[in-house]
């Protein structure tokens, strides 16, 4: 059964007369076509037992054309009311509607109600969820590739941080993301984070145009999209010598992260892997210190379903693709993460991303 296929056996079982579906990554997901039409509407109908409509604005017509098959594809003008056009196009009456509940804002659904009247809105995300939930073996390989570049970045970012010099944060992160360029790679997956000594204590701090410390801690969380999929992963190193308080809370994180790698496998839930990093660095005395969840889901997004967190009892199966990423983070002292993403296999997990987990020393 296809994608679409899947999406019309829902619409069938629930009895929802069509889909109106405007996530651009569930788009491409679903037909092949990665556009983002911005403050224009794009939207993919799918219905019972009729050909699939994909609507996009005039401009986007000929490429969607070029990059799909079997859908009707149809465009608005500018100048045009695209509800109006919708409707025009919908010959069947519309009584209810699978939408992204994550993701389609008011003003689309009141759009959808001012040409459709007092429609009935289903929540079609925890199916999308479900579909991408489990990667086929294309899309790991997609995903293994984007690991690798996001290995390259870290190199990158190492030997910048080691000519010291001044080299600032800012310095570091414009030499990783312009190298990418270079190489080919579209965009990252997120702004990348290079964060010196106590301000890596802020897990979302923003790198700023500071001169990275000597003899401190210095953490890079970064990812690229490449073939349309997402790396995520996280390194810390050392700038000259750590001192040993700094030196003993990597070690910590990095058993952390080791024993959660050798526990996942298919069969354990969710729950219990956050649990087992969790344990651990609650036991060393930091357990306060690790304030967010173990890991989430990546895939055509950095962040997806599902997520490895206390009280989710998810079973983890084969071709899951999530991160392990456990952190402490001591306000005025020092952060410290470690993060791959991951695919689960027969017996384990592999990671997306192999560079050294040791604290380096530069």
């Amino acid at each position: 059964m296809s994608k679409i296929e899947r999406i019309s056996a829902f619409l069938n079982d629930k009895e929802v007369d069509m889909t109106f579906i405007t996530n651009p990554t569930t788009l491409n997901y679903l037909t092949g076509l990665a556009i983002d039409p911005h403050e224009r509407i794009a939207g993919l109908m799918i219905f019972r037992d009729s050909t699939p409509m994909l609507f996009t604005p005039a401009l986007e017509v000929e490429k969607a054309k070029e990059h799909t098959s079997g859908l009707d594809i149809f465009g608005y003008e500018d100048s045009q009311n695209p509800w109006e056009v919708v409707k025009n196009h919908v010959k069947s009456d519309v009584k209810s509607i699978a939408v992204e509940f994550s993701d389609i804002p008011l003003a689309k659904t009141e759009g959808l109600k001012a040409q459709f009247g007092d429609i009935n809105f289903v929540n079609l995300t925890p199916l999308i969820e479900r579909m991408r939930l489990i990667k086929s073996a294309d899309e790991i390989e997609k995903m293994k590739v984007a690991g690798d570049f996001a290995d390259k970045c870290f190199e990158i970012g190492f030997a910048t941080a080691a000519e010291r010099n001044g080299v600032t944060e800012s310095d570091i992160v414009a030499k990783i993301e312009y190298e990418m360029k270079r190489m080919g790679v579209p965009q990252m997956s997120f702004d990348t984070l290079v964060l010196s000594g106590a301000r890596a204590a802020n897990p979302h701090g923003a790198p700023e145009n500071v001169e990275i410390q000597e003899n401190k801690l210095l953490l890079f969380d970064l990812g690229v999209m490449s073939g349309g999929y997402a790396s995520d992963a996280t390194r810390t190193i050392a700038i000259g010598q750590p001192n040993d308080f700094d030196a003993e809370i990597h070690k910590i994180v990095k058993e952390a992260q080791q024993a959660a790698m050798d526990f996942i496998k298919p069969g354990v839930t969710a729950h219990e892997v956050d649990a087992v990093a969790r344990d651990l660095i609650t036991k060393a005395g930091y357990g306060e210190y690790f304030n967010h969840r173990l890991g989430h889901g990546i895939g055509m997004d950095v962040h997806e379903y599902p997520s490895i967190v206390a009280g989710n009892d998810l079973v983890i199966q084969e071709g899951m693709c999530f991160s392990n990423e456990p952190g402490i983070y001591i306000p005025g002292k020092v952060g410290v993460r470690i993060e791959d993403c991951l695919y689960v296999t027969e017996n384990g997990c592999e990671s997306f991303t192999h560079t050294d987990h040791d604290l380096l020393i530069f």
